[in-house]
């Protein structure tokens, strides 16, 4: 795989200046969510499915995660109590531990998933 290839997939390092943007899906790198992320910031990749639908979250969650190395740190940015029982439990049982999961003051749940090996 060559350096770009993950930027030309809307994948992008948590920590860094933003390049491109963000968009539904699409994993995000600082700009507009730092001070929702500061908590978090230990997070290898951050992905916004904050205007996904069931089952459309937890396929772009396991697309990220298949990208990433084992015991690396994906946060999650979703809404809604569908995705909010769903990625959590589908992520473990495919072998994906939940590091921490908070709701923000706008409801929106930071879910932090460890990739497993």
């Amino acid at each position: 795989m060559r350096p770009n290839d993950n930027v030309r997939r809307g994948v992008r390092p948590a920590r860094g200046a933003a390049r491109g943007g963000y968009g539904a899906g699409r994993v995000w790198s600082g700009g507009a969510f730092d001070s929702i992320v500061a908590p978090m910031q230990d997070a290898d990749q951050v992905l916004d499915i904050t205007h996904e639908v069931c089952p459309m979250t937890f396929v772009r969650t396991r697309l990220a995660l298949d990208r990433m190395q084992p015991g690396q740190v994906l946060l999650v940015k979703l809404r809604g109590d569908e995705p909010v029982r769903n990625v959590p439990r589908t992520a473990t049982e495919q072998g994906h531990a939940v590091v921490a999961m908070e709701t923000t003051a706008d409801g929106v749940t930071l879910l932090r998933l460890r990739r497993g090996g």
